[in-house]
């Protein structure tokens, strides 16, 4: 005798959603806009992708628009910065935490490495 199918769902199909179309012009002020809002050309992407606006539909990349305006910044530094923040931030409070203190030091280092490739020291 066969199974009952009750209650039982088809599997949903990998249907990617209708992307928003605007002029470049109105792609590139938006993308300065949230440049304004303190975001890097990583997050801006994300942002763009949950409007449904698909930068790759677009003629220049997200990195090249800011560059332009000179207001790219290099997303590695920023995220390494805000990390070694956060570290130094929770070693001050626990004094003891030696896996802290390692990994103080190892993002400063890390970080130190990146800015010199980049000649930002």
């Amino acid at each position: 005798m066969p199974k009952k199918t009750i209650g039982k769902k088809e599997p949903k199909k990998n249907v990617k959603a209708p992307s928003k179309r605007i002029s470049q012009k109105e792609f590139e002020k938006k993308v300065i806009e949230l440049a304004d809002k303190g975001l890097t050309s990583e997050k801006i992407g994300e942002t763009l992708r949950r409007e449904k606006i698909h930068p790759d539909d677009y003629d220049k990349k997200i990195s090249k628009i800011l560059k332009e305006k000179d207001k790219y910044t290099i997303p590695n530094v920023i995220n390494l910065e805000k990390k070694l923040e956060r570290i130094k931030n929770h070693r001050e409070k626990n004094k003891q935490d030696k896996r802290a203190m390692r990994e103080r030091d190892r993002i400063a280092s890390k970080l130190r490495k990146i800015k010199k490739y980049h000649k930002i020291i």
